[in-house]
């Protein structure tokens, strides 16, 4: 037997022999222990020899301004990365004065120019609603009298201002917003967009009074025209479809006053291109998208 056989395995040997291998403790394999330096400036010393960079006055936050990018986000004209580009680009203005300045901050109360347009911060909104009788739009009305706003109040948080008015016995389509360009589009006098009314009347309409209407009458000296008039289909005759461009009811009620009709009802059936299917009266509704991009373009 050679001695490498004889060896006891419970008295481990050398590495080569097969038997425990101890730690070595050679360079390799040693634990690195990093001495500091002596040259090493300790921590605290170069902490309090080193000067102090001035801390720059935090400005105040105003809860009443915010900063001119997320106004212009908040009115859903675009993001606000987009923003920054149109502001550098000098298209926005704050109170007719061409802002530049990334950071800008504006107040709630301060009119706003978005490539020409005057802009809300807030998204806007649009409402229909299938106005009942006995509300008004009017916003001076007595205490206690019913307004529309309380028809629509649960719909949105935002200022909610109807699209024309309506008195109390009118009924029908009545659009409600805080896009202001919208209200403004659809009141002026000039308008494009049509309105079907159906109109009931005291006593029937004669034919030759219908072809007055549809020819144009002058009533307060100014000529008024309508797009078409007939005669509602299975009704009596004192039920009058008429269509027109206006928004004011008032002027739809004059011309039959003109001609010594009393008007006993005006329901507003369509508005541009809106109409009343599947809202019952006195319920509203959201437009949808497509609906706002048709009256924009209205």
């Amino acid at each position: 037997m050679s001695r490498h056989q004889d060896n006891d395995k419970s008295r481990p040997g050398s590495g080569r022999q097969g038997g425990y291998k101890k730690d070595s403790n050679s360079r390799g394999n040693a634990p690195i222990r990093k001495a500091p330096s002596k040259f090493a400036t300790k921590p605290d010393a170069a902490k309090s020899d080193a000067p102090k960079a001035p801390k720059s006055p935090k400005r105040p936050s105003n809860p009443d301004e915010i900063r001119l990018n997320r106004y212009i986000s908040n009115s859903g004209m675009c993001s606000r990365r987009d923003a920054d580009i149109y502001i550098q680009s000098g298209n926005v203005k704050v109170n007719g004065v061409v802002v530049t300045e990334m950071g800008h901050r504006v107040k709630l109360t301060d009119v706003v120019q978005f490539d020409g347009v005057n802009i809300t911060p807030e998204k806007k909104e649009y409402v229909l609603l299938n106005k009942p009788k006995n509300f008004s739009t009017a916003g001076d009305d007595s205490p206690g009298s019913a307004n529309v706003l309380d028809l629509v109040r649960g719909a949105s948080k935002s200022n909610l201002l109807p699209v024309g008015r309506m008195d109390k016995t009118t009924t029908g389509l009545l659009l409600f917003t805080n896009d202001t360009e919208m209200v403004q589009k659809f009141t002026v006098p000039n308008q494009r967009s049509s309105k079907v009314y159906q109109v009931s009347l005291d006593k029937n309409l004669k034919f030759e009074d219908l072809e007055k209407i549809q020819k144009g009458l002058m009533i307060d000296d100014h000529k008024v025209f309508v797009e078409e008039i007939t005669y509602i289909e299975d009704q009596p005759k004192s039920e009058i479809g008429i269509k027109m461009k206006t928004s004011n009811v008032k002027v739809v009620r004059k011309i039959f006053e003109h001609l010594k009709y009393d008007v006993l009802k005006v329901d507003r059936v369509t508005f541009a291109g809106l109409t009343k299917k599947n809202l019952p009266r006195g319920d509203w509704r959201f437009l949808t998208e497509q609906e706002i991009i048709n009256l924009k373009n209205a």
